[in-house]
């Protein structure tokens, strides 16, 4: 993707790799780019904010009381499409893992909901150390994209991993990301998620122990790549993506009528709720009282949302989800196939595995015979692997 206007927040810390950063926004420049720079105090040990603003003709950030009126740990990152650490130190790194926003940078970093790149640099010893190496998966595991740092010489005339990578790296992991924020622009997508309740008197209802962390991050990742998004949300205690337009229901009726509201006729629907299939026949105004006699509360069919979508599908590109305890795949086949979706994906929740959890490990199906493991990770990046999966399909239809 050119990079011609692309607005990039570059964010330089502390270490000698930070003179590189100044060829890197060079580079960026000459190619078209709109390059902010934000500087660390330990950066600036390294280089002069005159380098970097002479090369951008832009101001220069390097403490949140520059410009405070205007902000600039919140507007920077509101009008940048993709932020870079370049170069990360093990302390900016360590405090990103964390949450802890004590400089202009980390603050800003905090406050991102575009795409961030983290590049690296450090010495051998300090990359390789077991607390960086696990605030680097904690960061993956919220969507964080890494360039990996090049064995070579190091800073302290030692060789090892922990080289900056290359400026050809840098800018291909710009590319790349840049392309993936426009990969859904233009296109209408609405998921449903988390499970619904069905009341049978005013404190108790028949649920299941999803919260809808799954859809909550797809409807997140799918507002990253410029789509525009509507969640149809179930109860949960879960908090919606910013941004996105979310319709909140309780019961399988309610989301049906607001999937056929909001759903139908977009060009990507992802139905990832987990529908009640029954409810009480009879709901009771009044708490019902214990006795010593059995509760006996007759189920009654829920209408089935995903099957109601289907029907009205046209030229909607449909993805439902499969929650399955055995069988797996042999199950979500026959529901492919008997509901006419165009891809299917398959959940294990046998012992309560996937229900609420942080981690999940999904496979989808589509066609015949189509399969993709999408493998086990957080439910952040599973989400930007299977709308890769999903873009992918969708291509592969239309061509």
């Amino acid at each position: 993707m050119p990079l011609k206007q692309a607005r990039i927040l570059l964010c330089v810390s502390g270490g000698i790799a930070a003179y590189k950063a100044a060829a890197l926004t060079s580079t960026l420049v000459q190619q078209g780019a709109i390059v902010d720079v934000m500087m660390t105090p330990e950066a600036e040990r390294f280089i002069a904010p005159l380098t970097f603003s002479s090369l951008t003709a832009r101001p220069v950030y390097t403490s949140l009381w520059d410009e405070p009126e205007r902000i600039p740990h919140i507007r920077l990152v509101r009008e940048a499409q993709v932020a870079m650490v370049a170069p990360a130190t093990a302390n900016v790194i360590a405090k990103l893992a964390h949450g802890i926003a004590d400089d202009l940078v980390t603050a800003a970093l905090l406050a991102a909901r575009i795409p961030v790149i983290v590049a690296p640099a450090m010495n051998d010893a300090m990359y390789r150390n077991e607390a960086t190496q696990t605030n680097l998966r904690t960061l993956a595991e919220r969507g964080v994209t890494f360039v990996e740092p090049e064995s070579g010489f190091l800073a302290e005339r030692e060789s090892g991993i922990g080289r900056l990578a290359s400026e050809e790296r840098l800018v291909e992991a710009l590319r790349i990301s840049l392309q993936r924020a426009q990969s859904l622009r233009g296109v209408r997508l609405a998921i449903t998620a988390g499970p619904t309740r069905e009341a049978f008197d005013p404190v108790r209802f028949v649920s299941n122990p999803s919260t809808g962390a799954t859809g909550i991050a797809l409807a997140r990742e799918a507002a990253q790549r410029g789509a525009d998004v509507t969640l149809i949300l179930g109860p949960t205690h879960l908090g919606a993506p910013a941004g996105v337009r979310t319709v909140r229901v309780e019961t399988a009726q309610q989301m049906l009528e607001a999937a056929l509201q909001y759903a139908v006729g977009c060009d990507v629907i992802v139905a990832s709720a987990a529908v009640s299939d029954w409810r009480p026949a009879e709901h009771a105004d009044q708490k019902v009282k214990k006795t010593g006699e059995d509760l006996n509360v007759r189920m009654v069919r829920n209408p089935d949302v995903l099957a109601e979508i289907a029907k009205r599908k046209g030229k909607s590109f449909i993805v439902g989800f499969a929650a399955e305890t055995q069988a797996h795949e042999t199950n979500a086949r026959e529901k492919l196939q008997r509901k006419h979706l165009d891809a299917i994906v398959v959940n294990d929740v046998s012992e309560q595995r996937g229900w609420g959890a942080q981690h999940n490990a999904l496979t989808v199906l589509w066609g015949k015979d189509g399969r993709r493991e999408l493998g086990e990770a957080s439910k952040t990046v599973l989400a930007s692997r299977l709308f890769d999966c999903i873009e992918a399909l969708r291509h592969a239809a239309h061509h």
